[in-house]
């Protein structure tokens, strides 16, 4: 049978730092993800951009900017990422910037949990996003979402996928990480998060490193990619707001793309902070289309 992938646009930059990553889904359409998938041989249903508050661009109010609308759009996300799972889809979250994985990911642990299906998340990224209100030196909530998953940011944005946790620290793998804040690597440590940092991918490679976050992925799991696009190194993907030095390459995130295809077991997928407005000629987007067709099974031979 044919498997259905819904695309969801979410065009927003609201729990972000800088303008710009609310173009992202439109300009991962004109890179043209939906005739890629096609062609791949998968039915394709995009649902079009999620309507939610302008961001307003205020200050932060309790160490938290702009809460109203982030959860205003998390709520859309939640919805739209239910129905698809609900349909028996395979959502594709097209950010917007990261906030949004509080509502995709919560939709993705309610369903899990419902089908019994042991949920792991491959979060690819620069940043751990484990800061909460507490912690943030921004306020900005597109650095929240792993700690409100994990049942530790603001109530407003914790419990939404019936249990105060949406996922376990075990359910987490985070891949390229290089910009941890000094609360969050006491987090990590506390918590006893699985990162896969920039130091491990070079000393151990790609491959070794996938095998290591992978290990436990059978069939029964419900598998989920949360895909930031600056884990990236920006030479490779400058469009992005917070792009850090020193990240995977092009070569080294297809691996891990493939590798995660070969599993088999791909259920649902955020791609987030894809920034336009600092993009050189839709670069970014067009690479982002090319690493999710690797992602759904596109290899150089058969295999």
């Amino acid at each position: 049978m044919t498997t259905t992938i819904e695309l969801i646009g979410a065009p927003t930059d609201v729990g972000a730092s800088v303008r710009g990553a609310g173009m992202g889904p439109d300009a991962l359409r004109v890179a043209d993800l939906a005739a890629t998938l096609t062609r791949l041989g998968f039915g394709v249903v995009d649902k079009g951009n999620l309507a939610g508050p302008a961001t307003p661009w205020t200050e932060p109010l309790g160490g938290l900017r702009h809460l109203d609308e982030v959860i205003a759009w998390n709520r859309a996300v939640y919805h739209a990422v239910d129905g698809a799972l609900g349909a028996g889809h395979l959502p594709i979250l097209m950010g917007g910037d990261h906030c949004l994985g509080i509502g995709s990911m919560s939709a993705v642990a309610w369903h899990a949990r419902q089908r019994g299906k042991k949920l792991r998340v491959i979060w690819l990224d620069a940043h751990t996003d484990v800061n909460t209100e507490l912690t943030s030196p921004s306020g900005n909530i597109h650095g929240m979402p792993v700690a409100c998953l994990l049942g530790h940011g603001p109530a407003a944005l914790t419990g939404w996928s019936g249990e105060r946790a949406a996922v376990g620290p075990e359910a987490l793998r985070f891949i390229g990480i290089r910009s941890v804040d000094a609360d969050e690597k006491a987090a990590i440590r506390a918590l006893g998060l699985q990162v896969f940092d920039m130091r491990h991918i070079d000393e151990h490679g790609m491959r070794t490193t996938m095998t290591e976050a992978l290990h436990d992925i059978d069939e029964d799991t419900h598998l989920h990619v949360s895909f930031d696009l600056d884990c990236l190194d920006p030479d490779y993907a400058p469009g992005v707001g917070t792009g850090v030095r020193g990240g995977p390459t092009l070569r080294e995130m297809q691996l891990c793309m493939e590798m995660i295809a070969d599993t088999r077991q791909l259920a649902s997928l955020d791609v987030m902070e894809l920034n336009p407005a600092l993009d050189v000629r839709n670069r970014t987007a067009e690479v982002a289309v090319e690493l999710i067709e690797s992602l759904f099974g596109k290899s150089t031979l058969v295999r």
